[in-house]
């Protein structure tokens, strides 16, 4: 079981109404990255982290580190807007080399701040559906949405595969290790090599396994997976719609009158 599937399963929100907080989470990405204002992406941020941290109960070291996946990303890639090189130094700083200037402006500076703060807060939203609901549970919210049932079991089926590929890896990683496949540079190459030539066939195998099996079953092109229905509580639905609001009314104001 992988790390966030472990978390949500444990999380304080998982027997929270899954379209509560799906409704929540996507309509709060949205406003965030229509709005591009710092003021609602710290905002955003800030909340979808404490509630994940604590009403979710997921470690604070876990959270964090998650973030800093996407955040290390976004520092490189917002780079190239914040450094220019020119021939005239831009008010923020300026390194002279020769006739030409590595500088930066604070234009720059600020527009990339706020890339990365409305990235990072958009990051959070999911983090925070993925954390705290089970898959399951988003895929019965998607399927009541009237999302194609293709799609919905292709996603079904790509998640249950997710976990067999893992374990066959560890399993295939394990037994190089014991027959010193790793010792170098060379050998770890021809070892990953046999390892996804090995992961591919049994994936292969796996697959047409588990349509013979589904075949025997009768499958007649939809597959049925138990569910937790819990009921929506008026109250969240409440403290929900008040909080998009707020954040409309905010994105309003700062995108027409300021």
């Amino acid at each position: 079981m992988i790390t966030i599937d472990k978390l949500c399963y444990n999380s304080g929100l998982r027997y929270e109404n899954a379209g509560e907080k799906f409704a929540f989470a996507m309509i709060t990405l949205v406003l965030c990255v229509m709005s591009r204002s710092m003021v609602i992406a710290g905002i955003v941020l800030a909340v979808m982290g404490i509630l994940t941290v604590w009403k979710g109960r997921i470690p604070l070291f876990r959270y964090l580190h998650f973030l800093c996946i996407p955040l290390v990303f976004l520092l490189l890639s917002t780079l190239a807007i914040i450094v220019n090189v020119k021939k005239e130094p831009l008010d923020l700083f300026a390194l002279q080399l020769g006739n030409w200037y590595i500088t930066g402006s604070m234009q720059g500076f600020l527009y990339a701040l706020q890339l990365i703060l409305t990235a990072l807060a958009a990051v959070s939203c999911l983090y925070f559906l993925s954390m705290n609901t089970p898959m399951p549970d988003i895929l019965m919210v998607l399927e009541k949405l009237h999302c194609p049932k293709l799609l919905i079991e292709l996603m079904l089926l790509i998640y249950r595969f997710i976990f067999i590929l893992l374990d066959t890896a560890y399993y295939l990683s394990t037994s190089q290790e014991c027959r010193l496949g790793n010792r170098n540079y060379r050998t770890s190459l021809k070892s990953f090599a046999a390892l996804c030539t090995a992961l591919m066939i049994r994936a292969v195998k796996r697959s047409n396994a588990l349509y013979a099996s589904m075949e025997a079953r009768c499958y007649d092109g939809t597959i049925r997976v138990l569910t937790e229905d819990h009921p929506p509580r008026k109250k969240i639905i409440v403290l929900i719609t008040l909080f998009e609001l707020f954040l409309f009314v905010l994105f309003i104001q700062r995108r027409f009158f300021l």
